[in-house]
């Protein structure tokens, strides 16, 4: 412990260093290339020496330079706010203080933010036609990305860490796809510069992006929020948090016996390992609740034929980051607990008879282990699938190195970013007065099962946002989660989200919901459509904040019901210029009487209605369409946009 005492006087002493110091320092989100709202005040704002005068000047008013004076206050920190014109640049502008900084490549446009999980997070390198999004299409110097890197907190912090970046083919391939693609709509149909800063984490529930001051009013969150407060560190930047996880990984890389010990070598005798079944998560032997480095090592035997031809190995998904190795020679590498591992294996690297198969899995919190399903497991040439050789089984594994084992780690390891308030208070609350049009929002596979709970926890966020932003009810556009089976493609559960997404639209001002109905996967909950959200998103924005008119922006969403006869009629907002069934007659439509049993049932459009009915139920009481995990119904209106699922009953 004597260890980590030191390196914690040096770090609060660095802390000190960086916010008292005589030098104007920015926050991370105001640098070069940044862009900003245009048409607007906008604020810009620092650290410097208490009561230090401040004098900003910037270049978008030709006629002459503007220049503003403020005095730091007691706590050293400053504001002042900004007029800007219509789109232009570039600009500079420039902070004097003690020392001066110049901020260069400055555009002025339209400024959104995009958040939620990995849907969002989800990057335009691993979409479809990725190729073609990031070729020269993705070269547009008047788009620029800020992605706001991964860091937790049990207070807000001051700042972050990440940095404004020209958009081009590289920026844009690791940047959220559908914020990266938003902002491309947006700026060929505007003319005007765009700026989206990413703020998003794989696998997060609403309540880690909400504030203390919000998710006070949920009691269920009480206990946790008690542990939070009990949490005693320094109150770190976002760049020194990165900074002390590289340290981490630097000493965990340094310390680890497996990679200098080659235990991905054939020549490397296993024999003393313990075994466990693959695919699973880590859960035996003391591995349960481990974070650190395992691996695993997995003899399996080949046809004789497939020497020579190129396979494809598939491990599924692998929580957090796998190295994998085929005979020793490395075939892959994936940083993203949640992507399906698909590695393709030149000719000779494999053999016939027995081969061997070594990862090594770091797992940075939470579960660890290749989790997917066995048929994910599996070796094939390529282009032949039907030919698998499944590698679902026993495979041997050795711990490599603990988290525990290192001096101090406990101490300020990670929190578990699902906590509540962790993710606002350092991924959204340093992003806060920042001048933005509006939000983009992909999340919700994370607290399907709690409906109920959403319908009041989503709103919340968002309007405390808003007021903490201080820039009235900004737009909130957000997706409805898609189809996937949870493991039980007929249960409800994340219809019942969908639902909650739905009554949200008539609870929160100024919103939207793109419905992702048609463009789900069942199989997998990353969908890879990625161009139809950005579009769909890109509608309400062009149609509700742009002002453009007879502009159908929404699919057909469930109004009202009357019962006529044996037959109930289904009435809707958003029919455009009509409504029709795609690809044949309309599915996944059921009913019920009183008895609450619900059976399929016929349903026919007539004008902007719909009529659903069945013999097995001469006296309807409720319809609903598409209220399951997976169900890929096909009600649309005449412009291609789908309706979202929903139930006619409460029960």
């Amino acid at each position: 412990m004597k260890t980590w005492k030191r390196f914690e006087g040096i770090l609060i002493a660095a802390v000190l260093a960086n916010f008292c110091s005589a030098d104007v320092r920015l926050p991370a989100i105001l640098s070069d290339n940044m862009v900003l709202q245009r048409s607007s005040e906008v604020p810009i704002w620092g650290w410097a020496d208490p009561d230090e005068s401040i004098t900003i000047t910037h270049t978008w008013q030709p006629e002459a330079q503007v220049s503003q004076t403020v005095k730091a206050g007691p706590d050293g920190a400053w504001k002042v706010m900004l007029k800007t014109p219509d789109a232009g640049g570039p600009y500079t502008l420039t902070i004097q203080g003690k020392n001066k900084i110049t901020l260069q490549n400055i555009l002025i446009g339209e400024v959104w933010f995009c958040s939620g999980q990995s849907n969002m997070e989800w990057p335009t390198s691993r979409i479809d036609n990725a190729e073609s999004e990031l070729s020269a299409a993705a070269n547009y110097p008047q788009i620029r990305l800020f992605q706001v890197d991964k860091a937790t907190s049990p207070a807000p912090l001051p700042d972050c860490s990440g940095q404004w970046k020209v958009c081009s083919p590289e920026t844009a391939a690791s940047f959220s796809a559908i914020g990266y693609l938003f902002s491309r709509i947006l700026c060929d149909e505007l003319k005007v510069p765009v700026g989206m800063i990413g703020t998003y984490w794989g696998g997060t529930p609403a309540e880690a992006w909400t504030s203390r001051d919000a998710i006070g009013a949920f009691p269920e969150f009480e206990p946790q929020l008690k542990e939070l407060d009990q949490i005693k560190r320094p109150i770190l930047t976002g760049a020194q948090i990165r900074q002390l996880q590289q340290d981490w990984n630097n000493q965990i890389i340094q310390k680890e016996p497996g990679l200098p010990g080659q235990w991905y070598s054939e020549s490397y005798d296993d024999s003393g390992w313990k075994t466990m079944p693959v695919p699973g998560l880590w859960n035996q032997d003391g591995l349960d609740k481990l974070d650190g480095i395992v691996w695993n090592r997995y003899t399996f035997t080949l046809p004789a034929d497939w020497a020579q031809k190129e396979l494809v190995l598939e491990l599924g998904p692998i929580d957090d980051v796998d190295i994998t190795w085929l005979n020793g020679v490395k075939i892959g590498q994936t940083d993203f607990y949640n992507i399906h591992r698909s590695y393709v294996i030149r000719p000779g690297t494999a053999r016939a008879g027995k081969n061997l198969l070594a990862i090594r899995i770091w797992d940075h919190m939470g579960g660890g282990g290749l989790y997917g399903q066995s048929d994910q497991v599996r070796i094939y040439p390529k282009n032949q699938p039907d030919k698998a050789v499944s590698l679902a089984g026993e495979w041997k594994y050795k711990l490599s190195i603990s988290y525990n084992d290192l001096p101090g780690y406990l101490d300020l390891r990670p929190l578990d970013q699902n906590l509540p308030t962790v993710l606002y208070n350092a991924m959204i609350a340093p992003l806060i007065p920042y001048g933005v049009r509006g939000a983009l929002w992909y999340q919700g596979e994370s607290n399907c099962g709690r409906g109920e709970q959403y319908k009041r926890l989503l709103p919340a966020m968002v309007q405390d946002w808003r007021k903490k932003w201080g820039r009235g009810d900004f737009p909130f556009y957000y997706v409805q989660i898609a189809p996937y089976d949870y493991g039980n493609p007929d249960d409800p559960m994340s219809a019942l989200l969908r639902e909650a997404q739905l009554h949200i639209l008539s609870l929160l001002n100024n919103s939207g919901m793109a419905v992702t109905m048609d463009i789900g996967n069942p199989k997998d909950i990353h969908p890879t459509n990625k161009l139809d959200v950005a579009k769909r998103l890109a509608l309400w924005a062009l149609a509700k904040t742009y002002g453009r008119e007879n502009l159908v922006y929404s699919g057909p969403l469930y109004r009202e019901m009357k019962i006529e006869g044996n037959k109930i009629r289904l009435f809707f907002d958003h029919v455009g210029s009509g409504l029709m069934a795609k690809g044949g007659p309309l599915t996944h439509f059921t009913i019920a009487g009183e008895d609450r049993k619900f059976v399929p049932a016929a349903a026919v459009i007539e004008g902007d209605t719909v009529v659903v009915s069945s013999p097995d139920v001469p006296k309807p009481a409720a319809v609903r369409y598409g209220f399951t995990n997976s169900a890929q119904p096909n009600l649309f209106n005449k412009e291609g946009l789908p309706a979202s699922s929903f139930r006619t009953d409460n029960w």
